[in-house]
Protein backbone atom coordinates (compact mmCIF):
# COMPACT_ATOMS: atom_id res chain seq x y z
CA UNK A 1 0.00 0.00 0.00
CA UNK A 2 1.21 3.87 -0.99
CA UNK A 3 1.95 5.96 2.25
CA UNK A 4 -1.30 7.81 1.77
CA UNK A 5 -3.26 4.59 2.11
CA UNK A 6 -5.02 4.44 -1.27
CA UNK A 7 -4.68 2.06 -3.42
CA UNK A 8 -2.26 4.15 -6.03
CA UNK A 9 0.23 6.59 -6.20
CA UNK A 10 -1.63 9.65 -5.96
CA UNK A 11 -0.31 13.27 -6.82
CA UNK A 12 -1.54 15.01 -3.87
CA UNK A 13 1.35 12.64 -2.17
CA UNK A 14 4.12 13.77 -4.59
CA UNK A 15 3.35 17.16 -3.83
CA UNK A 16 3.54 16.99 -0.11
CA UNK A 17 6.67 15.70 -0.31
CA UNK A 18 7.61 18.56 -2.22
CA UNK A 19 6.58 21.31 -0.41
CA UNK A 20 5.94 21.65 3.38
CA UNK A 21 2.56 23.38 2.58
CA UNK A 22 -0.45 22.91 0.44
CA UNK A 23 -0.09 24.11 -2.86
CA UNK A 24 -3.07 24.67 -5.92
CA UNK A 25 -2.75 24.80 -9.70
CA UNK A 26 -4.17 28.17 -10.70
CA UNK A 27 -4.86 27.70 -14.56
CA UNK A 28 -3.46 30.52 -16.73
CA UNK A 29 -4.90 31.17 -20.26
CA UNK A 30 -2.15 32.95 -22.03
CA UNK A 31 -3.26 33.24 -25.49
CA UNK A 32 -1.42 30.70 -26.86
CA UNK A 33 -2.95 29.14 -30.42
CA UNK A 34 -1.60 25.38 -31.32
CA UNK A 35 0.45 24.18 -34.51
CA UNK A 36 -2.69 22.26 -35.05
CA UNK A 37 -4.93 25.12 -35.73
CA UNK A 38 -3.00 27.91 -37.11
CA UNK A 39 -1.99 26.03 -40.29
CA UNK A 40 1.93 25.04 -39.80
CA UNK A 41 0.94 21.90 -39.02
CA UNK A 42 -2.78 21.36 -39.78
CA UNK A 43 -6.07 23.12 -39.02
CA UNK A 44 -9.12 22.79 -37.43
CA UNK A 45 -7.00 21.31 -34.35
CA UNK A 46 -7.47 17.75 -32.66
CA UNK A 47 -10.84 16.29 -33.51
CA UNK A 48 -11.65 16.19 -29.78
CA UNK A 49 -11.19 19.71 -28.68
CA UNK A 50 -13.13 22.39 -27.15
CA UNK A 51 -10.73 24.44 -25.10
CA UNK A 52 -13.83 25.74 -23.27
CA UNK A 53 -14.41 22.18 -22.05
CA UNK A 54 -11.38 22.15 -19.75
CA UNK A 55 -10.46 26.00 -19.24
CA UNK A 56 -11.69 27.24 -15.61
CA UNK A 57 -13.94 30.46 -15.41
CA UNK A 58 -11.50 32.60 -14.59
CA UNK A 59 -8.82 31.73 -17.09
CA UNK A 60 -9.99 33.73 -19.63
CA UNK A 61 -7.49 35.20 -22.42
CA UNK A 62 -8.41 38.65 -22.21
CA UNK A 63 -7.24 38.77 -18.54
CA UNK A 64 -3.73 39.57 -18.11
CA UNK A 65 -1.57 36.68 -16.34
CA UNK A 66 -1.32 38.79 -13.38
CA UNK A 67 -5.07 39.13 -13.15
CA UNK A 68 -5.69 35.25 -14.08
CA UNK A 69 -3.53 34.34 -10.87
CA UNK A 70 -5.39 36.93 -8.83
CA UNK A 71 -8.46 35.58 -9.48
CA UNK A 72 -7.42 32.24 -9.05
CA UNK A 73 -5.76 33.06 -5.54
CA UNK A 74 -8.75 34.85 -3.90
CA UNK A 75 -11.18 32.19 -5.73
CA UNK A 76 -8.94 29.30 -3.47
CA UNK A 77 -7.37 31.04 -0.31
CA UNK A 78 -10.94 31.51 1.80
CA UNK A 79 -10.18 27.74 2.55
CA UNK A 80 -6.58 27.71 3.13
CA UNK A 81 -4.93 31.46 3.72
CA UNK A 82 -1.31 30.07 3.62
CA UNK A 83 -1.51 27.88 0.89
CA UNK A 84 1.04 28.79 -2.05
CA UNK A 85 0.28 28.17 -5.53
CA UNK A 86 1.73 26.20 -8.91
CA UNK A 87 1.08 28.45 -12.35
CA UNK A 88 -0.64 25.98 -14.70
CA UNK A 89 -0.32 27.24 -18.20
CA UNK A 90 -2.56 24.82 -19.23
CA UNK A 91 -5.07 25.98 -23.00
CA UNK A 92 -3.97 25.31 -26.00
CA UNK A 93 0.33 24.92 -26.63
CA UNK A 94 1.95 26.98 -23.98
CA UNK A 95 5.66 26.71 -25.60
CA UNK A 96 3.99 27.65 -29.07
CA UNK A 97 5.68 31.02 -29.22
CA UNK A 98 9.00 33.12 -29.67
CA UNK A 99 11.37 32.13 -26.62
CA UNK A 100 11.51 35.37 -25.61
CA UNK A 101 7.49 35.97 -25.47
CA UNK A 102 7.58 32.10 -23.59
CA UNK A 103 9.68 32.84 -21.07
CA UNK A 104 8.62 36.89 -20.56
CA UNK A 105 5.11 35.15 -19.64
CA UNK A 106 6.64 32.53 -17.57
CA UNK A 107 8.43 34.93 -15.75
CA UNK A 108 5.48 37.07 -14.93
CA UNK A 109 3.58 34.41 -13.09
CA UNK A 110 6.54 33.48 -11.23
CA UNK A 111 7.04 36.55 -9.80
CA UNK A 112 4.11 36.84 -8.56
CA UNK A 113 4.96 36.02 -4.56
CA UNK A 114 2.48 33.08 -3.88
CA UNK A 115 3.56 31.82 -7.04
CA UNK A 116 6.04 28.65 -5.89
CA UNK A 117 6.31 26.86 -9.20
CA UNK A 118 5.31 25.94 -12.96
CA UNK A 119 3.41 23.73 -14.96
CA UNK A 120 3.43 23.91 -18.87
CA UNK A 121 0.99 21.88 -20.72
CA UNK A 122 2.24 21.47 -24.43
CA UNK A 123 2.85 18.74 -27.10
CA UNK A 124 5.86 16.60 -27.84
CA UNK A 125 6.43 18.51 -31.30
CA UNK A 126 6.61 22.20 -29.70
CA UNK A 127 9.42 22.18 -27.76
CA UNK A 128 12.81 23.53 -28.81
CA UNK A 129 15.72 22.48 -27.43
CA UNK A 130 16.69 26.41 -26.42
CA UNK A 131 13.23 26.09 -24.19
CA UNK A 132 14.20 22.83 -22.73
CA UNK A 133 17.62 24.48 -21.64
CA UNK A 134 15.26 26.82 -20.28
CA UNK A 135 13.56 24.77 -17.70
CA UNK A 136 16.48 22.57 -16.82
CA UNK A 137 17.94 25.99 -15.19
CA UNK A 138 14.99 27.05 -13.96
CA UNK A 139 14.21 23.79 -12.63
CA UNK A 140 17.26 23.97 -10.61
CA UNK A 141 15.78 26.75 -8.39
CA UNK A 142 11.83 25.94 -8.28
CA UNK A 143 9.13 23.82 -8.90
CA UNK A 144 9.21 22.82 -12.65
CA UNK A 145 6.90 20.44 -14.33
CA UNK A 146 6.37 20.08 -18.22
CA UNK A 147 2.84 17.96 -19.24
CA UNK A 148 2.82 16.28 -22.59
CA UNK A 149 -0.65 15.25 -24.24
CA UNK A 150 0.21 12.20 -25.74
CA UNK A 151 -3.62 11.02 -25.86
CA UNK A 152 -2.85 7.41 -27.30
CA UNK A 153 0.48 4.91 -28.08
CA UNK A 154 -1.30 4.07 -31.21
CA UNK A 155 -0.61 6.20 -34.46
CA UNK A 156 -3.63 4.90 -35.59
CA UNK A 157 -5.57 6.67 -33.36
CA UNK A 158 -3.34 9.68 -33.24
CA UNK A 159 -4.06 10.11 -37.13
CA UNK A 160 -7.35 9.22 -36.86
CA UNK A 161 -7.85 12.30 -34.13
CA UNK A 162 -5.54 14.40 -36.13
CA UNK A 163 -3.09 14.95 -33.02
CA UNK A 164 -0.42 15.60 -36.21
CA UNK A 165 2.26 13.70 -34.25
CA UNK A 166 3.29 10.35 -33.37
CA UNK A 167 3.90 8.36 -30.33
CA UNK A 168 7.63 8.01 -30.98
CA UNK A 169 7.58 11.84 -30.95
CA UNK A 170 5.85 11.87 -27.57
CA UNK A 171 8.76 9.05 -26.09
CA UNK A 172 11.79 10.75 -27.68
CA UNK A 173 10.25 14.18 -25.69
CA UNK A 174 9.30 12.29 -22.72
CA UNK A 175 13.03 11.02 -22.41
CA UNK A 176 14.72 14.26 -23.67
CA UNK A 177 12.98 16.41 -20.82
CA UNK A 178 13.12 13.92 -18.10
CA UNK A 179 16.75 13.08 -18.68
CA UNK A 180 17.46 17.13 -18.24
CA UNK A 181 16.07 16.38 -14.35
CA UNK A 182 12.80 17.94 -15.66
CA UNK A 183 9.66 16.70 -14.09
CA UNK A 184 7.81 14.82 -16.40
CA UNK A 185 4.02 14.17 -17.17
CA UNK A 186 1.94 12.77 -19.82
CA UNK A 187 -1.81 13.21 -20.53
CA UNK A 188 -3.70 10.47 -21.89
CA UNK A 189 -7.25 10.04 -23.09
CA UNK A 190 -9.10 6.58 -22.63
CA UNK A 191 -11.54 5.57 -25.15
CA UNK A 192 -10.79 6.71 -28.13
CA UNK A 193 -12.37 5.43 -31.38
CA UNK A 194 -11.76 2.79 -32.42
CA UNK A 195 -9.12 1.39 -29.99
CA UNK A 196 -10.26 -1.83 -27.68
CA UNK A 197 -10.42 -2.09 -24.10
CA UNK A 198 -7.10 -4.02 -24.53
CA UNK A 199 -5.77 -1.57 -26.83
CA UNK A 200 -6.28 1.37 -23.89
CA UNK A 201 -4.96 -1.26 -21.42
CA UNK A 202 -1.58 -1.94 -23.48
CA UNK A 203 -0.89 2.00 -23.36
CA UNK A 204 -0.50 1.66 -19.55
CA UNK A 205 2.52 -0.84 -20.36
CA UNK A 206 3.86 1.43 -23.08
CA UNK A 207 4.06 4.41 -20.85
CA UNK A 208 5.13 2.26 -18.34
CA UNK A 209 8.88 2.40 -20.02
CA UNK A 210 9.47 5.89 -20.20
CA UNK A 211 10.47 8.00 -17.16
CA UNK A 212 7.26 9.65 -16.63
CA UNK A 213 6.91 11.21 -13.38
CA UNK A 214 3.29 11.80 -13.49
CA UNK A 215 0.31 10.18 -15.11
CA UNK A 216 -3.35 12.49 -16.10
CA UNK A 217 -5.94 9.78 -17.62
CA UNK A 218 -8.99 10.77 -18.39
CA UNK A 219 -12.65 9.68 -20.15
CA UNK A 220 -13.51 10.37 -23.95
CA UNK A 221 -16.03 13.16 -23.92
CA UNK A 222 -17.66 14.34 -26.56
CA UNK A 223 -17.71 18.35 -26.88
CA UNK A 224 -20.00 20.10 -28.89
CA UNK A 225 -18.70 22.29 -31.54
CA UNK A 226 -15.87 20.07 -32.04
CA UNK A 227 -15.39 17.38 -35.08
CA UNK A 228 -15.80 14.55 -33.04
CA UNK A 229 -19.00 15.30 -32.15
CA UNK A 230 -19.94 15.64 -36.08
CA UNK A 231 -18.23 12.35 -36.18
CA UNK A 232 -19.98 10.73 -33.28
CA UNK A 233 -23.33 12.17 -34.43
CA UNK A 234 -22.52 10.33 -38.08
CA UNK A 235 -20.50 7.03 -37.14
CA UNK A 236 -22.18 6.34 -33.70
CA UNK A 237 -20.68 2.94 -33.95
CA UNK A 238 -17.49 4.27 -34.28
CA UNK A 239 -17.21 4.85 -30.74
CA UNK A 240 -17.76 2.97 -27.57
CA UNK A 241 -19.00 5.43 -24.76
CA UNK A 242 -18.30 3.67 -21.39
CA UNK A 243 -20.82 3.45 -19.02
CA UNK A 244 -19.98 4.34 -15.18
CA UNK A 245 -19.42 1.45 -14.06
CA UNK A 246 -17.49 0.43 -16.85
CA UNK A 247 -15.03 2.99 -16.73
CA UNK A 248 -14.20 2.49 -13.10
CA UNK A 249 -13.16 -1.25 -14.05
CA UNK A 250 -11.29 0.26 -16.90
CA UNK A 251 -9.47 2.47 -14.80
CA UNK A 252 -8.40 -0.44 -12.13
CA UNK A 253 -7.09 -2.43 -14.97
CA UNK A 254 -4.70 0.27 -16.10
CA UNK A 255 -3.74 1.53 -12.92
CA UNK A 256 -2.90 -2.69 -12.31
CA UNK A 257 -0.19 -2.64 -14.92
CA UNK A 258 1.05 0.50 -14.54
CA UNK A 259 4.53 0.98 -13.26
CA UNK A 260 4.33 1.59 -9.08
CA UNK A 261 6.41 4.55 -9.12
CA UNK A 262 3.74 6.95 -11.60
CA UNK A 263 2.26 9.27 -9.64
CA UNK A 264 -1.57 9.45 -11.28
CA UNK A 265 -2.88 13.15 -11.14
CA UNK A 266 -6.50 11.94 -11.76
CA UNK A 267 -8.61 9.60 -13.74
CA UNK A 268 -11.48 11.98 -15.11
CA UNK A 269 -12.32 14.98 -16.35
CA UNK A 270 -15.71 17.33 -16.24
CA UNK A 271 -16.89 19.18 -19.14
CA UNK A 272 -19.13 22.12 -18.48
CA UNK A 273 -22.82 20.72 -18.66
CA UNK A 274 -23.69 22.57 -21.23
CA UNK A 275 -21.18 21.41 -23.69
CA UNK A 276 -20.96 18.05 -23.03
CA UNK A 277 -23.08 15.43 -25.20
CA UNK A 278 -21.43 11.85 -23.74
CA UNK A 279 -20.99 10.38 -21.88
CA UNK A 280 -23.84 11.70 -18.94
CA UNK A 281 -22.89 10.00 -16.02
CA UNK A 282 -23.48 13.44 -13.91
CA UNK A 283 -20.87 12.68 -11.63
CA UNK A 284 -18.27 15.52 -10.13
CA UNK A 285 -14.77 14.37 -10.09
CA UNK A 286 -13.79 13.69 -6.63
CA UNK A 287 -16.96 11.27 -6.84
CA UNK A 288 -16.15 9.10 -9.77
CA UNK A 289 -12.65 9.02 -7.84
CA UNK A 290 -14.22 7.76 -4.75
CA UNK A 291 -16.23 4.77 -6.47
CA UNK A 292 -12.58 3.93 -8.63
CA UNK A 293 -10.66 3.52 -4.92
CA UNK A 294 -13.46 1.77 -3.47
CA UNK A 295 -13.31 -0.61 -6.43
CA UNK A 296 -9.77 -1.35 -6.11
CA UNK A 297 -10.25 -2.74 -2.77
CA UNK A 298 -13.16 -4.96 -3.77
CA UNK A 299 -11.06 -6.55 -6.65
CA UNK A 300 -8.87 -6.86 -3.65
CA UNK A 301 -5.74 -4.77 -6.12
CA UNK A 302 -3.43 -1.78 -5.71
CA UNK A 303 -1.39 0.43 -8.86
CA UNK A 304 0.85 -1.63 -10.27
CA UNK A 305 -0.33 -5.06 -9.19
CA UNK A 306 0.31 -6.33 -12.79
CA UNK A 307 3.67 -4.16 -13.48
CA UNK A 308 6.20 -6.73 -14.78
CA UNK A 309 3.91 -9.70 -15.31
CA UNK A 310 2.66 -11.52 -18.64
CA UNK A 311 -0.49 -9.49 -18.39
CA UNK A 312 1.46 -6.39 -18.04
CA UNK A 313 4.08 -7.08 -20.93
CA UNK A 314 1.51 -7.84 -24.15
CA UNK A 315 1.66 -4.56 -25.90
CA UNK A 316 2.32 -5.74 -29.60
CA UNK A 317 4.59 -2.15 -30.40
CA UNK A 318 7.99 -1.26 -28.61
CA UNK A 319 9.71 1.45 -28.77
Amino acid sequence: MFSNDKPYRDFAEFLSAKFPYKVQKISVNAGFTCPNRDGSKGRGGCTYCNNQSFSPGYGKPTRNIPEQLADGIHFFSHKYPEMKYLAYFQSYTNTYDSLDSLISKYEEALSHPDVVGLIVGTRPDCMPPELLDYFEALSKKTFVMVEYGVESTLNKTLERINRQHTYEESAVMIRETAGRNIITGAHMILGLPGETTEDILSHADMLSRLPLTTLKLHQLQIIRGTAMAKEFRLLPESFHIFELDEYIDLCVSFAERLKPEIYIERFTSQSPEKLLIAPAWGQKNYVVTEKIVKHFRERETWHGRLYGSPQGQRAPHIL
